[in-house]
């Protein structure tokens, strides 16, 4: 495939702090609809990527393309305008406000009327209030969380916090999702629901996906991309990756170095260089 083609893609993209490589000449590409895992061993390159792709960070090299359309200056505040969206290792709510009103700031790409309109509480600006709040209640809702509308979210557990935070990225209606780690302390039960969401989310929209459950990363992606050490080691459906010597090779490598074992579910964040 063509690397400026797709719904998003990277190519040749290297990224250094100082005299470290983070990244060097990766590249990928995400299809339509499709759900593309990025693994690798901690301090692999993994959310320096995605920093990349949602431009928390800029490359010393390389392109991104949005519909083979390059993208010289992306930034994260483009990202709803350019039907993307992200989810943080956290949650990254705001304290102050309730889960709908948080909810409803994922949506407001969608608002028709400017600062002074709803400053004045005028007319249009009130509509659009309104078309957002329910834009908020279909993403609760999806999520499983409207009932907590009204709450703060520093009064939920962490698990329903994560899915107000979801609910935030869906609330704008992307085509294209940057998942960081949404598993990342969850029980048994709620990655189950989250790989049942990712599923249904897969009908609509493009999922880019990092994340250290390698159950979940199997059974919900249609290709994955592994780095190691900065470097794209191996590309492709899950049972390629399984079966790739290199892939076990990083892992076990990990494992020497004292990180997570990979089939044993969440490890460490990853942090910037990760």
């Amino acid at each position: 495939m063509d690397r400026s083609t797709g719904v998003f893609a990277v190519g040749a993209v290297t990224v250094r702090f100082g005299g470290l490589t983070a990244l060097d000449d990766v590249s990928l590409t995400v299809a339509a609809r499709e759900v593309h895992g990025i693994i690798g061993p901690n301090g692999a390159g993994k959310t320096t990527l995605l920093n990349v792709c949602c431009g928390f960070q800029q490359p010393d090299a390389g392109t991104i393309h949005r519909h083979g359309r390059a993208l010289t200056a992306l930034a994260p505040h483009r990202l709803p305008g350019l039907g993307m969206a992200r989810t943080l290792q956290g949650v990254g709510l705001f304290r102050g406000l309730t889960v709908l009103e948080n909810v409803m700031v994922g949506a407001d790409r969608h608002r028709s009327t400017g600062f002074l309109a709803a400053l004045l509480a005028l007319p249009g600006a009130r509509r659009d209030d309104a078309a957002l709040a329910d834009r908020a209640r279909a993403a609760l809702e999806e999520v499983g969380v409207a009932d907590h509308a009204g709450r703060l979210p520093g009064s939920l557990p962490y698990a329903l916090q994560k899915r107000v935070a979801l609910a935030r990225a869906l609330a704008g209606d992307p085509e294209l999702l940057l998942l960081d780690e949404p598993a990342g302390g969850l029980g048994a039960d709620e990655i189950t629901e989250l790989r049942e969401l990712i599923h249904r989310l897969a009908d609509r929209m493009a999922v880019v996906l990092v994340e250290h459950h390698m159950d979940l990363v199997m059974a919900v992606c249609d290709r994955i991309t592994v780095l190691d050490f900065g470097r794209v080691i191996a590309s492709g459906d899950p049972a390629a990756i399984q079966a790739d010597p290199a892939v076990a090779a990083a892992y076990l490598g990990e494992e020497r170095r004292g990180g997570a074992d990979p089939a044993a579910g969440a490890g460490p964040s990853d942090g910037a260089g990760s």
